[in-house]
């Protein structure tokens, strides 16, 4: 893409940011609701309460699938300490069909090897598929899954067939904690307060973008990259969100996990053998 054409797509979705969420609830007139016949999978929303260092998350997601839409569905509950919180990495999924759109993730790990996924993504309701336009006008609800990378990373390597990046922050110990609570405070406000999807303005890559900033107020400039999350990596590494260490082709390279989640779908601990 062109530096031209990206700002001119630039422009374009800018006036989508403010035109059609409004359009959306003029057509729909419709509050959002948690209480919807929702998809199995998505029918369960995650909640947390905090005590002193200590996150007791609940409904953790850790679905076993035997195709991409059928699983046996698995919640657990667990107390993250705070103090063992020791890396947050970015998770991209770019669009197989469509790689400059890309569903983006955030992982945080802790010293006991567990990872605690988070995916921002729209809530369905019971045979209800993403469709583009519905997405603007405000038809989908908006959850936070979180989830075993057992659950969010292999349901896209191993039975989806995306390819998934992940690649390691850029945080101290104490950035990642005030990152981790602010998903944490957003994940509990949805629960109470549900919002609605919106395709520019409420998806997964603008709320990645919104916990960066309440840390670090304009870290994140309004880019087309943001819009264009299939080139969302690209943009973090520019900004020094990720390591930079090596040239970014050999860092998007090295980030690829998708086939050590093919080559080692039942390893006991996935999460570390698809950073190897």
């Amino acid at each position: 893409m062109s530096a031209r054409s990206a700002r001119s797509l630039f422009g374009y979705a800018l006036v989508g940011w403010a035109v059609l969420p409004l359009l959306g609830c003029r057509l729909v007139g419709e509050r959002p609701s948690n209480l919807r016949d929702w998809s199995p999978d998505q029918a369960v929303l995650p909640y947390a309460e905090t005590y002193d260092d200590v996150v007791h998350v609940h409904n953790v997601r850790d679905c076993t699938y035997v195709s991409q839409d059928a699983y046996v569905l698995n919640y657990y509950d667990k107390a993250y300490d705070l103090n063992s919180l020791r890396s947050v990495d970015f998770i991209m999924v770019p669009f197989r069909n469509m790689p400059s759109i890309a569903h983006t993730m955030l992982s945080f790990g802790f010293d006991d090897g567990d990872y605690l996924a988070v995916s921002v993504e729209i809530r369905r309701e019971k045979g209800e598929q993403y469709q583009f336009l519905n997405g603007i006008l405000d038809q989908y609800e908006l959850m936070y899954v979180l989830g075993s990378e057992r659950d969010l990373v292999k349901l896209r390597t191993n039975y989806r067939g995306d390819d998934v990046y992940v690649y390691r922050a850029r945080a101290t110990p104490e950035q990642a904690r005030k990152l981790f609570l602010d998903v944490i405070q957003r994940v509990n406000k949805l629960a109470a307060e549900p919002e609605f999807y919106n395709t520019f303005t409420n998806n997964c890559t603008t709320n990645i973008a919104r916990h960066i900033n309440d840390l670090a107020p304009g870290k994140v400039p309004r880019d087309f990259r943001v819009l264009l999350p299939g080139y969302s990596d690209k943009l973090a590494y520019d900004l020094g969100l990720l390591d930079t260490s090596l040239p970014f082709p050999e860092a998007r390279r090295r980030a690829n996990v998708s086939e050590l989640a093919r080559q080692h779908p039942e390893s006991a601990d996935f999460s570390a053998v698809i950073r190897r």
